[in-house]
Formats: C-alpha cells, structure tokens, sequence
C-alpha cells in the first residue's frame, strides 16, 4: 500500500490551482505551509487540506492514525468501499506522485504514478485531532486498482481529480462516485528504482 508519497508542489503553482478551482486560500498562508519533501512516509509531518469556513486551509499532520491497539502500528490506508464519511473529517493530501514498491528483496522496485494533465494530485483522506500536546494525523483512503496501478499492486490510493477536490472536502457528490480509481491512462507510471535481483 502507499506508504510513501512525494510533495514538490510550487507555491505559486499551488495558488493558481486553488484559484482555477474557485477554492481560496487563506491571506496567511504562504510556501512555508507548502514544505517541499522527496519521501513523506509514516509518521512523518506533511501538508493536509481541510475546510476552514469558507476557505481551504493546509496544516501539517503526521501520516498515520495512531495505533487501535498495543500491537497494532500507524493505519495509514484505509479501506473506502461501502462505507460512507459524512461524519467524518475529510482532507485532501496534496501530493506531486506517490510510490508502490515491487519485489520480495530489499530493495524493492520503487515505482512513481503521478497524474497526468496537472501539476500535482490530491489524495482523498480522513484526519483526526491530535491527543493531548501532539498534531492532528491523517489517513490515505484506497480503493481496488485502476488499470494503471494493478500491474504493481492490488490496491490502491483514491487520487481525486482537481475537479472533485471540493466535492470530496464538502462531500457533494456520493462517495461511490468519488472513492474510485481513475480510467487507463490518468496516471503516469515511471520506476524510479530497479529492485533487487
């Protein structure tokens, strides 16, 4: 599953999205809640969208829900088919691409998908408040592999295109129609590491 996503989205680029979108951006925020990184992986800090009134806020989260359990680690992908997320806190992660791996030996293939026809993508996902003194977290949706995921893998992130990201963060539309994979061809495949042999 995704466990590792890249986030080298532009500032300037970012606005000009937003704006196209008709989603504003709060007068505060600027690059600096836009940190570029080449891994964010689990347990690491990274930018999530969420609605602030009228506007579409980014706030620095740390990947993963806690634990449920004593020997259970971070959920990081949570599973969308047949459920519904009315009552819950809805984000979008921006992201440039995100990475599945292949292989049985370290180290694996590491394969990038971005998407195709825009600067960078959003992945649908749930946050949650931080306990105590520590950040709010969030969690990656997936949902069965499109065509250009399953040849790497047998499940997948729900990458939303621009124009479903206010659907999602204000859930207008059902989830069904949101929470599924893209058609053949929205993802651009590249490896970006050959495993071991």
């Amino acid at each position: 599953m995704c466990n590792d996503y890249e986030q080298h989205i532009a500032w300037a680029e970012y606005c000009r999205m937003m704006q196209s979108l008709a989603l504003n951006v709060p007068s505060h925020q600027t690059e600096l809640d836009l940190p570029q990184a080449d891994d964010i992986r689990i347990n690491d800090p990274g930018p999530v969208m969420r609605a602030a009134g009228d506007t579409i806020e980014l706030v620095s989260m740390t990947f993963g829900f806690p634990p449920t359990g004593p020997k259970g680690g971070p959920v990081f992908n949570f599973r969308s088919e047949g459920r519904q997320f009315g009552g819950n806190k809805r984000c979008l992660v921006p992201a440039s691409a995100f990475f599945e791996f292949t292989g049985t030996k370290y180290p694996k293939a590491k394969h990038r998908f971005a998407l195709n026809g825009s600067p960078f993508m959003a992945i649908a996902g749930l946050w949650k408040e931080g306990a105590g003194n520590k950040p709010p977290t969030f969690t990656m949706l997936t949902t069965e592999p499109g065509p250009d995921v399953a040849p790497y893998h047998n499940r997948q992130v729900v990458a939303l295109q621009p124009a479903d990201w206010a659907a999602w963060i204000h859930l207008t539309k059902p989830e069904a129609e949101l929470l599924r994979p893209l058609p053949r061809g929205s993802l651009a495949v590249e490896t970006v590491r050959q495993g071991s042999q």
